[in-house]
C-alpha cells in the first residue's frame, strides 16, 4: 500500500453477513471488478471517482457510492489528495430482510443511483464501524438498520430481473460455466468460442453486453472472489492463489488489493479474528436474517 494510504477490511461477529471497510487511499486504483454484496461507501473527505454503467461518476465528502451486487465499477482518486470514506457491505439477504421490514419496496430491493448526496447517512455508516470497532452490537445493528432504511426510502428501487434470452447471451452464460468449471486451466479465447460454435469476436461481444467485462477480465474477478471464500475458510494464501489459477502468491496479492482494497494476508487475519470472537460469543455463522430467525424460536 502506498505511503499515506491505509485500509482495513474486516467483520464484526455480532453482524453476520455484512463486511465493513475504513480506508484512506491516494495511489490506490481499483479495477474492473463486481461484489456480492451491496457496496455502501460513505465519503469523508477527498473525492472518488469510478465507472459506473455507462460512464464515470463521483462521490465528493458527504456523498455515499452505491453499488448493487453483481454490478461492475471500477475506483481511483478524484483528486491529488486521494479519499478517505468507510463502507458497509451487507449481504444481499440482508437488505432484503430489512427492505422487507421497514419499506413497501417489491421484488429484490437495490439502488436506483449510484451516488446520493446524504450527510446523515453518510454520519450513519461511520457509527457503525465505530460501534463495531468498540464491539457494540446493540448499536452497531441498530445504526445499520437506520442507514439501509434510509438509503432505501431515498434512493431505492426493485431490481430487474436478468433473463437470458438471445442466443449470444446463452453462448456467454455458456462460457461463463466453462471458465468457472476450468478456473486454474481456461482455455484460450479462441477456443472457448470454438467449443461453443462461436467465433472469439462475437463471443467477446456477447460477454461484455451480458457481464459487463470481458471474459479475462471476468475470471480475474471470479478468482479473487473464489480466493476470498478459500481464504475465510482457512486456506494460506499461497495456496489459495495455485487453486484459483494465479501464477503464484504476488500476483495473488496484487489482483487482490486492486478488487478488495487490502492484501489477501491483512484480509485473511482479520477474518480469523472474527472467527476467534464468534466463538469466544458462541455466535452462530450465516445470515443475519438466518441468527435473526434463529432468536426468534421459542
Amino acid at each position: 500500500m502506498g505511503h499515506g494510504e491505509r485500509a482495513r477490511h474486516w467483520r464484526f461477529a455480532a453482524l453476520p453477513g455484512v463486511d465493513l471497510l475504513r480506508a484512506r487511499y491516494i495511489r490506490q486504483t481499483f479495477v474492473r471488478h463486481t461484489h456480492e454484496h451491496f457496496v455502501i461507501a460513505a465519503i469523508y473527505d477527498g473525492v472518488e471517482v469510478f465507472h459506473h454503467g455507462g460512464g464515470d461518476v463521483s462521490a465528493g465528502a458527504g456523498e455515499l457510492a452505491l453499488v448493487n451486487p453483481d454490478t461492475p465499477h471500477t475506483g481511483r482518486a478524484g483528486v491529488p489528495d486521494g479519499w478517505r470514506y468507510g463502507a458497509v457491505y451487507p449481504s444481499p439477504e440482508v437488505v432484503a430482510a430489512i427492505a422487507g421490514e421497514t419499506t413497501t419496496l417489491r421484488g429484490t430491493p437495490g439502488f436506483v443511483r449510484p451516488v446520493v448526496a446524504d450527510p446523515h447517512a453518510v454520519e450513519l455508516v461511520r457509527r457503525v464501524l465505530s460501534a463495531a470497532d468498540a464491539g457494540d452490537a446493540l448499536a452497531a445493528d441498530t445504526l445499520l438498520r437506520v442507514a439501509v432504511t434510509r438509503l432505501l426510502r431515498r434512493n431505492g428501487g426493485a431490481l430487474p430481473r436478468r433473463e437470458v434470452r438471445s442466443a449470444g447471451a446463452r453462448v456467454a452464460a455458456r462460457a461463463r460455466d466453462v471458465l468457472e468449471e476450468r478456473m486454474a486451466d481456461p482455455p484460450g479465447l479462441e477456443a472457448l468460442a470454438t467449443g461453443l460454435g462461436s467465433s472469439p469476436f462475437a463471443l467477446l461481444r456477447a460477454f461484455r453486453d451480458v457481464y459487463g467485462m470481458p471474459p479475462h477480465t471476468w475470471l480475474t474477478d471470479a478468482r479473487v472472489r473464489r480466493a476470498r471464500r478459500l481464504l475465510d475458510a482457512g486456506t494460506a494464501p499461497a495456496e489459495a492463489a495455485a487453486l484459483v489459477g494465479f501464477t503464484d502468491q504476488p500476483h495473488l496479492n496484487r489482483h487482490f488489493t486492486r478488487i478488495v482494497g487490502v492484501p489477501p494476508g491483512a484480509y485473511q487475519r482479520e477474518r480469523k479474528n472474527v472467527q476467534d470472537a464468534r466463538r469466544r460469543l458462541r455466535l452462530p455463522s450465516g445470515t443475519w436474517q438466518q441468527n435473526r430467525q434463529r432468536s426468534r424460536t421459542p
